[in-house]
């Protein structure tokens, strides 16, 4: 994503995009209402007038306290996880991976004990450093290396999670969105 911007800077020099950081339940109606002209999200249920694009199918990773014997596996299972204390999202907050992580996990028939809910990852990340539980978030977290915690693969294949580039199905986007929107899609399919 990073690249695609800095290309698209240097390819539309004139050409100004306005970033915004919302979660997955804020962008829906500001993109339905043309609003907002792109939105970027995990999978989620989408209403009929919003159109996407899967960017990318990224794997789940667990993060586990390393005071926790399940740190020192080469691999844990899902299973194995619920069984642990779960460090996880606010259900209010309205983020897509809430969705996606706990569905993931109901497909297996478990039900982690969540005993924290914050409304950030890396809120998340700090807690599991502080031993007060596991949790899972998408590999490109696993850019943040804190030595009280460890980053490890999920056993089950279905443990991914897709981005979306996400727009209106009824509302024109601008013309550096429009460009930006296909800049970012032939960077996903020629990837």
């Amino acid at each position: 994503m990073s690249d695609t911007l800095s290309l698209f800077r240097q390819k539309y020099p004139d050409m100004h995009l306005q970033t915004r950081e919302m979660n997955t339940r804020e962008q829906l109606a500001p993109l339905s209402e043309g609003a907002l002209d792109l939105g970027l999200m995990r999978n989620t249920p989408l209403p009929e007038s919003l159109h996407h694009e899967v960017i990318l199918h990224e794997p789940l990773m667990a993060m586990i306290p390393r005071v926790f014997p399940l740190s020192q596996k080469p691999v844990v299972t899902l299973a194995e996880l619920a069984k642990e204390p779960f460090v996880f999202f606010d259900p209010h907050v309205g983020t897509g991976l809430y969705d996606d992580i706990l569905g993931m996990m109901r497909r297996y028939h478990l039900t982690p004990v969540i005993t924290q809910e914050v409304g950030e990852a890396m809120t998340i990340i700090g807690l599991v450093a502080a031993g007060l539980g596991v949790s899972i978030l998408p590999a490109s977290f696993k850019k943040v290396q804190l030595n009280e915690m460890c980053w490890v693969p999920i056993a089950e294949d279905d443990a991914v999670s897709e981005m979306w580039l996400v727009w209106s199905a009824h509302h024109e986007p601008s013309q550096a969105a429009l460009r930006f929107r296909q800049q970012l899609i032939q960077a996903v399919r020629n990837a």
